[in-house]
């Protein structure tokens, strides 16, 4: 996936997509939860995917089926609150403001309609999960303890290029979410990695100047897609059937061809020696090493110590520097026994210089 405009590296692999029938049921609704004041709140209802239909169902057959609303069990719908809306009426809230260009716009009023054989689907899909996203940031304490990690209005659009694409624009902060086989709205680790990029842009403005930085970049999106998706599941009780490495489960069905679909991993075995030039592809050298830290250390620990690193990173960051800064950070936060778990996962990586 992609990030800007001016300097985007595109998913590729595009395909078409048509609308056909919708769905009739659908699974037990989410809680409405807690909101970021740790307040019960009651939100307006909206269905969504459980992250994404694969990892909920554990189906690895799933496929489009040219949007067909039928093409995935009804089990992988449920209703959740849609928190932090504005008083419009339409997608637009503290953390997200969502608009298409390919459909009318969703109604908040008919929100806990919508299949994936509407447009408006995605746009419910980007609202939760780009507020989802955010909210899990201010629970690790961005925002409060520590500084805000992107906390404004994300603007958000829809099937903007009408091709399998997705991409942050530096230009205007904006997100832009694209169609074609499995539409990127469509799978919530889609949503969540470019607002990754966002988050990355709003603590270094102009980051990702580099390969490597770039690489990071991508591998901070595949990391926060994965661990937003994990944190939502045990939140809600929602069923995980598939493997918490594999990135996009639903989205990559349309363009890989064995199971399981991923569209990148964050256990590969690459090092340094492995990079090839390709943000998308080293990326998982940097990826691998945030998941290492998360299993040594713990997913909210590691979070808070790899999110509050980011603040250090300079536009153009090397690998060597990135993790240096992230081991000093978790010596800050957590002491030498964290810095050197910290280490040691970049070392392991073959990152020269750690």
């Amino acid at each position: 996936m992609s990030r800007r405009t001016a300097r985007r590296t595109p998913r590729g692999l595009l395909a078409t997509a048509i609308a056909t029938v919708a769905l009739a049921t659908l699974a037990a609704p989410a809680s409405a939860g807690v909101g970021t004041t740790g307040a019960q709140t009651a939100a307006p209802q909206g269905r969504i995917f459980m992250v994404n239909p694969v990892q909920s169902s554990g189906d690895q057959t799933l496929t489009d089926d040219k949007d067909s609303a039928t093409a995935v069990p009804a089990s992988a719908y449920t209703l959740a609150g849609l928190r932090n809306l504005d008083a419009s009426g339409g997608l637009s809230g503290r953390w997200a403001t969502v608009r298409s260009n390919t459909g009318a716009a969703a109604k908040v009023a008919d929100a806990a309609g919508y299949d994936r054989h509407d447009d408006q689907f995605e746009q419910v899909m980007a609202y939760f999960w780009v507020n989802e996203a955010q909210e899990y940031l201010q629970s690790l304490g961005f925002g409060s303890e520590l500084p805000g990690a992107n906390d404004r209005a994300q603007p958000v659009r829809i099937d903007q290029w009408g091709a399998d694409n997705s991409f942050f624009t530096d230009k205007k902060a904006e997100i832009r979410y694209g169609k074609g086989g499995v539409d990127d709205a469509e799978d919530a680790e889609v949503i969540v990695h470019e607002y990754g990029h966002a988050v990355h842009n709003a603590q270094v403005p102009g980051f990702g100047t580099s390969e490597e930085a770039g690489s990071i970049g991508e591998a901070w999106g595949d990391y926060l897609a994965v661990s937003v998706g994990a944190y939502a599941d045990a939140k809600y009780g929602w069923p995980r059937r598939t493997d918490l490495a594999c990135v996009a489960d639903w989205d990559s069905v349309s363009y890989t061809a064995t199971a399981p679909h991923c569209l990148r991993r964050l256990d590969t075995d690459k090092t340094y020696a492995d990079k090839v030039g390709e943000v998308h592809a080293d990326g998982e050298i940097w990826s691998r090493a945030l998941f290492d830290i998360r299993n040594a250390l713990g997913a909210r620990t590691a979070d808070r110590v790899i999110v509050d690193a980011q603040f250090g990173f300079a536009p153009d960051t090397s690998f060597k520097d990135a993790a240096l800064t992230t081991v000093a950070t978790a010596q800050k936060l957590y002491g030498k026994s964290a810095a050197d778990t910290v280490r040691k996962a970049f070392q392991a990586r073959g990152i020269p210089g750690v």
